[in-house]
């Protein structure tokens, strides 16, 4: 997997949180590394919603959530799309495979 997640701590943090202080326990190491993370995770997200906060307007949380958990068209929604396509030109290539998936993936 090549794409690295937006809210990913830079290896010099890491290796920060992994110097024992304190209790030698590798299970207590986990947990230390893993509370870090969290908050640091937490604190970037955080840092990201403000960002987009100053964009918005009236509908902020609309446009927060949209922002910030995306998620990528579904395929009845891109087969739709592509059936407009079709309608609105005269190729009827460009979206057939599109539709073609969708129409095997619903109930007979």
């Amino acid at each position: 997997m090549n794409e690295q997640h937006p809210i990913t701590p830079p290896p010099e943090l890491m290796r920060q949180w992994s110097r024992f202080q304190g209790d030698t326990n590798p299970e207590a190491l986990w947990f230390r590394i893993a509370n870090e993370a969290a908050r640091w995770g937490a604190d970037q997200e955080l840092e990201a919603c403000c960002a987009l906060m100053e964009l918005s307007d009236s509908n902020a949380r609309d446009f927060l959530q949209s922002a910030r958990r995306s998620k990528p068209p579904s395929l009845k929604e891109q087969a739709l799309e592509a059936l407009a396509h079709i309608l609105n030109n005269s190729s009827t290539q460009l979206g057939a495979d599109t539709i073609r998936r969708a129409l095997e993936q619903l109930d007979d």
